[in-house]
């Protein structure tokens, strides 16, 4: 039991002054090796032990030391005439239950006659049957390939998912509504896929139900289990496809066992307090799926799918559900937490009931800005008289996902950490920057049949090119850890040769205009300034409009003359204080259709993406240089900064 809260403390000016809730973790301690040709290595200097062969071993070891524990939580639909807004009763598995679902799921799949190595693709979003069905897959020594729901239901030609399923050939695709997926199911068994789904029958689809893969477990399926090894392939995990059709990347169980071991050695977990988090990330991208859901798995804790979404329709769910949920540690995304943060500001029950138990704040997919990162250390100062570690991470879908780490208590937004043990870094001059490469046990082997991209995404030593570079907060102290300085292939020269660093203008740019903007796109190549394409944030842009009531879509926010106002005096004072003209944003265009998942523009986490937004939006960008004045144009509102 936590102990009660204090009462709120109403002035949290000084909350950098309180005491962190206490969390064990390792001291930041870092090995950097200089090089002659300008490189350097960096490492840990704290040594990673063993690690599980597989990830089925943490299911079985709390199926057998904590049987009726519950392991996975999901909400059931709620009675047909109950009222708007209402939420049915939480549906729970043990760890026992999963164990034996995912062993019976198992034996049916092999009695089916899919062999070790074949494929399972998986359609739709978080469920307890997805869950069940990768645990199942994996257990027979199958592969496990969730895809982005969009690629089925937002796509009008399903191009994604037809790319997908010609790369991976899965034996059997599984959505949860046969009659949401109708279309994608059809496609499937077109490719020669087995549909299946959980509910909805449609006519139209010849699908197996759910239920009926399981049977009962034999001899079959406790020698696939024996069989899994490190080297076995668990997962084909798809990249965004931004910048073309998607890739599939390798995930072996080493680089997912190797990663849950970093992440205990450098904040152990607690043994008296098992995690309890709640959670609405996909599943099919790899924090989700691999470090969120594994995390809970390998440590003995509970995980509640939050069906919710930091979107104007859904995040009331997400809200609904902190109400009933205390986490112990909460993940979310920027803009998820630009939604939560004036709630908990307005709501205090909410806000108490969301730190009671909670250690750590996670924060990933995007930069946070230094202002929302700091009102999270108010508001838990405001509620418990203590700072909560806010941290992050930083890898990619090739690394399992989590290659370094802020593991301990840190006041400023932007660090992404250090190595974690057993992590090599390798930090290579490109131009002004330092491109990160990445050597390590939770390093994919490849592309899934594409050796070609395999073999440019590694260099001479094994390191893997991520694109992404970082800069050391102190050059003289490496234990100080590495700020994100944005992706080496986004950046871009104005016409007067002068570098821009676009990931933290980005960054800055936002923080600037807070709370009015809710991410953005920096403009400027071979131009004289930069300009930024930003899409409004709804909430944020009520707290300054002359109309808030009319602020109703993103059109309303970007006609509203509060919200140009508070943005070009923001941004100005931006202006005045960023020096040099590659930080300077000297024209806005506030959009006002919002980015395409279809298009890439932006994933199921809510990371928009540079380059696939400047490619569909071109035309909005060479009008935001072409206008003498201030105007609307087709896809929103332009405004000039001093």
């Amino acid at each position: 039991m936590s102990s009660p809260l204090p009462s709120p403390v109403t002035d949290s000016r000084s909350f950098k002054q309180a005491p962190f809730r206490h969390v064990d973790f390792l001291p930041p301690k870092a090995e950097l090796e200089r090089r002659a040709d300008g490189s350097a290595v960096l490492r840990s200097a704290h040594p990673l032990g063993g690690y599980d062969d597989h990830v089925l071993q943490f299911l079985e070891r709390w199926a057998a030391q904590a049987p009726d524990r519950p392991f996975l939580c999901q909400r059931t639909p709620a009675p047909a005439n109950a009222p708007p807004k209402t939420l049915g009763p939480w549906r729970q598995l043990s760890y026992a239950q999963v164990w034996q679902q995912a062993r019976a799921i198992g034996q049916g799949l092999l009695s089916r006659g899919l062999q070790p190595g074949d494929a399972v693709m998986i359609l739709s979003g978080n469920s307890l049957e997805h869950a069940l069905l990768t645990l199942g897959t994996m257990a027979a020594g199958l592969v496990a390939a969730p895809v982005s729901p969009a690629y089925s239901l937002l796509s009008s030609d399903l191009g994604k998912l037809r790319h997908a399923l010609d790369l991976i050939a899965p034996k059997l695709v599984f959505a949860q509504s046969a009659r949401q997926f109708r279309r994608a199911l059809s496609v499937a068994r077109e490719a020669g896929a087995i549909p299946v789904h959980a509910a909805d029958p449609d006519p139209e689809v010849d699908s197996l139900a759910f239920e009926t893969l399981a049977a009962a477990a034999g001899p079959e399926i406790d020698a696939a289990l024996a069989a899994l090894g490190p080297d076995t392939v668990a997962k084909y995990l798809l990249t965004s496809g931004s910048t073309g059709m998607p890739k599939a990347v390798i995930n072996t169980h080493r680089m997912m066992c190797a990663n849950q071991a970093m992440a205990q050695t450098a904040i152990p977990p607690d043994p008296a307090q098992p995690p309890v988090i709640l959670d609405w990330l996909p599943w099919n991208h790899t924090y989700g799926g691999n470090m969120n859901f594994n995390g809970v798995m390998s440590t003995g804790g509970t995980l509640y799918i939050d069906d919710g979404r930091p979107t104007p329709d859904l995040f009331w769910i997400s809200l609904q559900n902190l109400r009933e949920i205390a986490p112990t540690s909460y993940l979310n995304v920027p803009v998820g937490f630009g939604m939560l943060i004036p709630v908990l500001e307005e709501d205090e029950g909410l806000a108490r009931h969301l730190f009671s138990r909670l250690k750590r704040i996670g924060y990933g997919g995007a930069a946070l800005s230094q202002e929302m990162f700091d009102k999270l250390h108010e508001l838990a100062v405001r509620y418990t008289g203590e700072r909560i570690i806010v941290y992050t991470g930083w890898g990619s879908t090739e690394t399992a996902p989590t290659a370094t780490s802020t593991h301990w208590a840190s006041e400023r937004s932007g660090l992404i950490g250090l190595p974690y043990p057993g992590v090599e870094l390798k930090l290579v001059p490109a131009g002004e920057k330092l491109e990160i490469r990445v050597r390590g046990p939770i390093v994919t082997p490849g592309y899934l049949n594409r050796p070609d991209l395999t073999e440019k995404a590694f260099d001479e030593e094994g390191f893997y090119r991520i694109g992404d570079a970082a800069r050391f907060v102190d050059p003289d102290d490496p234990d100080k850890g590495l700020v994100f300085d944005g992706r080496v292939v986004e950046d871009f020269k104005l016409d007067t040769g002068t570098w821009v660093s676009v990931g933290p203008l980005r960054v800055a740019a936002v923080g600037a205009a807070a709370p009015v903007l809710q991410d953005a796109v920096v403009t400027g190549h071979d131009r004289p300034y930069i300009g930024l394409l930003a899409w409004p944030s709804l909430a944020g842009c009520r707290e300054v409009a002359d109309n808030p009531g009319a602020l109703d879509d993103l059109a309303a926010a970007a006609a509203d003359e509060g919200v140009a106002r508070h943005l070009r005096r923001s941004l100005a004072t931006h202006n005045a204080q960023a020096g040099g003209s590659s930080m300077r944003v000297r024209r806005v265009l506030l959009m006002s259709e919002p980015p395409l998942i279809d298009a890439g523009e932006i994933t199921d986490k809510g990371y928009v993406n540079q380059r696939a937004v400047l490619g569909r939006r071109n035309a909005l960008a060479e009008a935001l240089y072409a206008a003498s004045g201030e105007c609307l144009l087709d896809g929103g509102r332009l405004l000039f900064i001093d």
